[in-house]
């Protein structure tokens, strides 16, 4: 073998073992975002929670993450700071603070608090985990981050596999949580920084208003938000709106089929995410995006129709909308970096989750409204808003010059 050849072995080994600790320690890092999820229906079992508290467990981590992606981009912290530090540290601070929810009861006013601080840490692992990843891309950034997208996913669906399970102690989704975060602040710590990476910006709070001032990023950021405003409400809301359904049709086993058919279809979008890498690499990203949006859009708008029909009917619809209602999400992520000045990266991906997950804590808790005034026939329909405007800007985006970028030229 030559000395080229050799060099491109050693590169691709680098590569895979890389991509490989990288991948283990996100995942085990972003378990802690999952910890209250798992731990709910055992809380809820000994003690009393006021409707306001129980939806400030889950939902003081999406704001923790949103202020501390917010404070992230502003200071350019992913770009200006080696990303294996700032994801070590966030992990390490992430562990701590889920440690310290086993001394108080589930009902003080402390532990939304730690769960804040817990979001706030997400903001240096989840979007700093994509700017790893894209420095080792080479035509395949799309799968890259898809790989990361389809295994989050996962991370979101296994509450509901435990939720079937039961009987699990409160205590125990927080210490396995904590100890996912640990390993994840070691094992970061031998991810290598692939070769396309450039020199660090120097701190300008204006860096990160070129999502918004470069007009193709701030179509693909518009896709994103469109995304983004049906996701998460669907996720939110699916096992509530199944189980409703299944009462009327099947009431002796409807809980923990309503259960399976959520951890079901919401994993299933795992499958859905890095399809839509490898279809999007070889297609083009505007193209597969706009597809799904299409695809997951008709769903929401269709779901409900089902209610209180054939489960049979529900769930296989709900795996189509499962499947197509994530596999867009990491695209957005890739044609950002794509597009983005290379030594912005970190700063513009971070912001685009930032206003995303802002956008979520809006959907989500218009769902219950909706389903008061219009009935679950009708109250996912709003959600497939989102989709319709979010291809809009990326079909614009395609016919962009700037789109030549993307994906290698496929848009």
């Amino acid at each position: 073998m030559d000395a080229v050849s050799s060099n491109v072995a050693k590169g691709r080994a680098g590569k895979a073992a890389s991509l490989t600790l990288l991948l283990i320690a996100e995942v085990s890092a972003m378990s802690v975002w999952f910890a209250t999820t798992a731990s709910l229906a055992d809380i809820k079992a000994h003690w009393t929670l006021g409707p306001f508290h129980e939806a400030l467990l889950t939902s003081s981590v999406q704001a923790g993450f949103v202020v501390g992606t917010l404070t992230s981009a502003l200071l350019s912290l992913p770009d200006r700071l080696d990303p294996r530090r700032l994801f070590a540290a966030s992990a390490l601070v992430a562990a701590l603070a889920n440690l310290a929810i086993l001394a108080l009861e589930p009902t003080s006013v402390l532990l939304p608090v730690l769960r804040l601080v817990t979001g706030m840490c997400m903001a240096g692992v989840y979007p700093v985990g994509m700017k790893m990843a894209a420095t080792w891309a080479e035509r395949d950034l799309g799968l890259l981050i898809g790989l990361l997208i389809a295994a989050l996913t996962l991370g979101s669906a296994s509450p509901h596999l435990l939720a079937v399970l039961g009987g699990v102690d409160w205590r125990v989704p927080y210490v396995a949580a904590s100890a996912g975060a640990l390993l994840a602040a070691v094992a970061v710590c031998f991810v290598a920084i692939g070769p396309h990476v450039a020199k660090a910006p120097p701190l300008r709070l204006g860096n990160a208003l070129e999502a918004w001032r470069n007009y193709p990023l701030r179509l693909a950021n518009l896709g994103y938000l469109g995304h983004m405003w049906e996701l998460y409400a669907m996720w939110a809301w699916l096992a509530l709106f199944l189980n409703e359904s299944f009462v009327l049709v099947m009431p002796e086993g409807a809980g923990g089929a309503a259960k399976l058919a959520t951890f079901a279809i919401v994993g299933a979008g795992a499958l859905g995410a890095l399809g839509g890498g490898w279809c999007a690499d070889r297609w083009g990203r505007t193209l597969v995006t706009s597809a799904a949006m299409l695809v997951s859009g008709a769903c929401a708008l269709t779901i409900g129709f089902l209610f209180g029909g054939p489960p049979w009917a529900i769930v296989a619809v709900g795996l189509l909308w499962g499947v197509t209602v994530i596999a867009d999400s990491g695209q957005f992520s890739a044609t950002v970096a794509e597009l983005a000045d290379r030594s912005l990266i970190g700063t513009m991906l971070t912001l685009q989750t930032s206003v995303g997950f802002l956008l979520t804590l809006v959907s989500i808790h218009l769902i219950p409204y909706a389903v008061d005034l219009v009935g679950w026939r009708y109250a996912f329909a709003f959600l497939a808003i989102g989709p319709a405007l979010g291809t809009l800007a990326m079909l614009r985006l395609r016919a962009h010059p700037a789109a030549v970028r993307i994906a290698g030229g496929r848009r």
